[in-house]
């Protein structure tokens, strides 16, 4: 009544964002400054 057991895809994917964003993105500079101001508090 079930019909066939296919296996189905993975269902989360998991990415290093850092792999995925290339070295000179805007985010990286953005994302220091809020490293560095976050530290500071």
């Amino acid at each position: 009544m079930r019909g066939t057991d296919e296996a189905a895809g993975s269902l989360f994917s998991y990415v290093d964002l850092e792999e995925r964003m290339r070295a000179r993105h805007p985010l990286r500079k953005i994302r220091q400054v809020v490293n560095d101001a976050l530290a500071s508090l």
